[in-house]
């Protein structure tokens, strides 16, 4: 959407989001979001706990309500979750109030990035390529289909360079709406 009053990051688990979003907020001069972080705060337990006590639904219900409070706002900068993009609900608070940057990532490099992490749900699998692998298989369409702007996070470039050339890229392409004003 443009002109958009928010910056909205998506794309797969390990494609760099919060990292880069921080940055790019941070060159923008907006504050920056973390949605995972927020449910966590809002909630007062860590995602593996609300997975383990109300499974993926329950923790999907709680993202979407979140969401659609951080949409609501104005001259934000939001890293969603992977999954963000799964409900519908989420996908129009998105597109209506939001530009929407899609990271895009190989599963190679998820599975380099995500090699240590144990605190992701969704990697508890016995075959962490294979779950990578089916993940972005229904994410994929989604993230495409709803972004603005598609960004390769992948390797060689360093975080720091990809959101400095992100910073640039959205000065030229994202025109931010009024606080207030009607998107």
């Amino acid at each position: 959407m443009n002109p958009a009053p928010n910056l909205f990051f998506i794309g797969p688990m390990g494609a760099g989001k919060t990292t880069i979003g921080r940055r790019v907020a941070a060159a923008l001069g907006l504050p920056f979001f973390d949605l995972d972080h927020e449910i966590e705060a809002r909630s007062g337990a860590a995602i593996p706990l609300i997975f383990e006590l109300e499974g993926e639904a329950g923790f999907r219900r709680r993202e979407a309500a979140v969401l659609a409070e951080f949409a609501a706002r104005s001259g934000i900068v939001l890293a969603t979750g992977g999954g963000a993009v799964l409900r519908a609900e989420n996908r129009r608070h998105l597109r209506e109030r939001g530009f929407v940057v899609y990271l895009e990532t190989t599963v190679e490099q998820q599975l380099a990035r995500l090699a240590r992490d144990r605190t992701r749900p969704l990697l508890a699998a016995p075959d962490r390529h294979e779950r990578l692998r089916a993940l972005a298989a229904e994410r994929e369409p989604l993230y495409r289909a709803l972004a603005d702007l598609t960004v390769p996070a992948s390797a060689p470039r360093s975080s720091a360079k990809v959101a400095a050339r992100l910073a640039e890229e959205l000065a030229r392409v994202w025109r931010r709406s009024a606080p207030g004003a009607a998107a």
